[in-house]
């Protein structure tokens, strides 16, 4: 699905996504993501939604933004209470949803002029069934 034209390479926005998916910046992404809305889309090595740790999201933390959201791939899942405790400790919400509304919402708060990150989890491709 087509969202809208991106703004600039400093402008982070996702312009697009489908099953195999996401176009940022003239881009296109098939792999786990770290999407910060200064910085450059990083691909992000994890190796399963269930084995995240805090590590996982050390460059997410030093960009200290108000809000990470966690796409979750296909299905909706959700955070360890425990990595949401350690992770929210730095004042920092944490909200997890499927990559579809993830990659909507980050725009819209983007749009807002939120300081919000994403991590987007393609473990499981595609994005829709």
């Amino acid at each position: 699905m087509k969202l809208f034209q991106s703004q600039g390479p400093a402008f982070q926005v996702i312009a697009a996504y489908d099953e195999t998916g996401v176009m940022i910046n003239g881009v296109r992404f098939s792999e786990s993501l770290l999407i910060l809305p200064d910085a450059a889309p990083v691909l992000w090595p994890v190796s399963g939604f269930d084995r995240l740790a805090v590590h996982d999201f050390l460059p997410v933390l030093a960009s200290q933004p108000e809000l990470l959201i966690v796409g979750t791939g296909m299905r909706q899942r959700f955070m360890p209470p425990h990595l949401l405790v350690e992770l929210g400790a730095g004042k920092m919400g944490v909200e997890s949803m499927r990559n579809p509304a993830a990659c909507r919402t980050f725009n819209l708060l983007l749009s807002e002029g939120r300081r919000v990150a994403l991590a987007l989890f393609m473990e499981d491709m595609p994005l829709f069934s």
